[in-house]
């Protein structure tokens, strides 16, 4: 004799299941709304709410609670986050993997401080004035090139507005971040020069090959050319999109006979020499007249031995 059937649990079961079925097509519909809101809109900026601080991302919302996400490698490091306070920020990118859409903001990227500029000056906006490069050390220091389509309008001074008016808003938001403006220019040497500025330059010589400049300067403007922790010449490096190498330009009556750095092998291991001469530095001179951050930097050396160094080599031209 066969069991009678339960059809009171059957109902429940199917109401369970339809309210799953429910809800996951809800959800579905709601993944696709908040992917075609924001799919279109990357590199728009966006003001957002902070809801909630992590260690590694903040989780914001935009004005219809939708969630979008600031991750640590895209925030400012001087970045204070609260829950409830607003804050702006680019769309770097719409991810929408399984369905699932990521909406992921930065202010670290380059084109953040291209959108807070566009607000800030008009003639931007109206095609005057254009914004070729921008190179970001987000939080510190930032080089941006422009170019005027009007004799008549200084694209510097515009960006930068009367006792710097127009960058001030923008340089508080970015944590004080120090903005340098350039005219953009297709002379590589011209344009490599803007880019080192304030410090002026001797002399260039420009590989466009290879994308390499070797700049000379007298000594006093090494050390603005290079900048505070070399944050100088790396900007002027991204933005002109060349390794740029700075030396310090010898005068012709301090010249005399210069030495291979091998003959100091009895003094010098070995292996720091060929560190050095990794860099293109194959004589003492070169060494001597290269700056020392560049010699740490590049060569990728203590800074105890690059001093060591120096002080063996300067001892040889003082005997």
């Amino acid at each position: 004799m066969s069991e009678p059937v339960n059809f009171a649990k059957f109902g429940r079961r199917a109401i369970l299941n339809l309210r799953q079925t429910l809800a996951s097509k809800v959800l579905e519909l709601e993944h696709d709304t908040l992917y075609n809101k924001y799919k279109d809109r990357v590199g728009q900026v966006v003001v957002a709410e902070v809801y909630q601080v992590w260690k590694r991302e903040v989780l914001m919302i935009d004005d219809e609670n939708n969630e979008l996400i600031l991750p640590k490698s895209e925030q400012i490091p001087a970045d204070i986050y609260r829950k409830g306070e607003t804050m702006r920020a680019v769309i770097l990118r719409v991810d929408n993997e399984n369905n699932n859409p990521k909406i992921i903001l930065s202010r670290t990227s380059p084109m953040f401080l291209e959108r807070l500029l566009e607000m800030e000056v008009p003639e931007i906006g109206d095609g005057l004035i254009a914004i070729r490069r921008i190179a970001r050390l987000p939080g510190e220091r930032a080089k941006i090139a422009v170019e005027s389509f009007d004799d008549r309008i200084d694209p510097v001074g515009a960006c930068v507005g009367v006792k710097g008016n127009r960058v001030h808003g923008i340089v508080h938001e970015l944590c004080n971040e120090n903005i340098d403006v350039v005219n953009y220019t297709t002379n590589v040497q011209l344009f490599i020069q803007r880019a080192l500025s304030p410090a002026r330059i001797s002399s260039i010589n420009v590989n466009e090959e290879e994308h390499k400049a070797e700049v000379y300067l007298h000594p006093e403007e090494v050390s603005l050319a290079i900048g505070r922790g070399g944050m100088n010449i790396k900007l002027a490096s991204m933005l002109t999109e060349y390794t740029i190498d700075v030396f310090r330009e010898v005068p012709e009556d301090q010249v005399d006979e210069d030495i291979y750095l091998d003959e100091f092998s009895d003094e010098i291991d070995q292996w720091v020499i060929d560190a050095i001469k990794s860099i293109g530095l194959d004589t003492a001179k070169a060494v001597l007249n290269a700056p020392r951050e560049m010699l740490v930097e590049k060569a990728d050396l203590e800074e105890e031995t690059v001093d060591q160094v120096l002080n063996v080599l300067r001892a040889e031209f003082e005997q």
